[in-house]
């Protein structure tokens, strides 16, 4: 059973800065940064992976690209998610996921652990 801890959520003013942390109790290859709004769908924001040939990849939501960034700490099996230009439509629970395989995907399907969330509020 992998266990995954969020933190860093809060409010900000839009155009604000963010960054969330996930602790997670093992090392996972694939893990991702998921939002949801009530009464929406569970939307992957990023995601990252180990490629065929090791290296890492990472991958993101169109509505973020250019603006989130997901890294890692492999030594403190931590990931984060640096959201920069916040904008009020970025509000949401944020939920990081980790899941059996090793590529970058962003297909809820994929993940089968989650943690609790940590809300993310961005104003205007």
């Amino acid at each position: 059973q992998v266990q995954l801890v969020e933190s860093g959520g809060g409010s900000v003013q839009a155009g604000g800065s963010l960054r969330l942390s996930c602790a997670a109790s093992e090392y996972r290859d694939r893990m991702a940064w998921f939002r949801q709004v009530p009464g929406k769908e569970r939307e992957g924001v990023a995601g990252i992976g180990i490629t065929m040939r090791s290296t890492v990849r990472a991958c993101y939501a169109d509505s973020v690209k250019g603006r989130f960034t997901i890294s890692r700490d492999n030594t403190r099996n931590t990931l984060y998610l640096q959201m920069n230009s916040l904008k009020p439509e970025d509000s949401a629970m944020y939920y990081c996921a980790t899941g059996g395989g090793f590529d970058c995907t962003l297909a809820e399907s994929d993940f089968n652990y989650w943690g609790q969330g940590t809300q993310v509020t961005v104003s205007s």
